[in-house]
């Protein structure tokens, strides 16, 4: 199957592929269990987990397939990689510190 951009010309699916399962595998690991905590029913615990992963799945097609323009890649100098690296990596360490805070309680 080729993923098309909103300009008719072929992508590179993976990249999408790779955030869509991290979004949807996180989002239903620790999100029941967060809701759960919280005195949700498990119907809603899994519905909000549900809508969760599909709104990150949607997002990440519009960003890494649909909205890309492959015509305007160019190198990305090595200290501002480092830098996104450094940043997302102390995001996800907050992200995940928030998403066990429960399990502390």
């Amino acid at each position: 199957m080729k993923v098309r951009n909103s300009q008719g010309r072929a992508v590179d699916p993976i990249p999408f592929l790779v955030v869509a399962t991290t979004g949807v595998l996180v989002s239903y690991v620790f999100l029941p269990a967060y809701l759960l905590s919280f005195g949700a029913s498990l119907s809603v615990a899994l519905a909000g987990a549900t809508v969760v992963a599909a709104l990150v799945s949607i997002a990440a097609f519009y960003r890494y397939c649909w909205s890309l323009r492959p015509e305007l890649r160019r190198e990305v100098p090595s200290q501002q990689r480092f830098k996104r690296l450094v940043y997302g990596m102390g995001i996800l360490a907050g992200v995940l510190a928030l998403l066990a805070l429960p399990f502390f309680i």
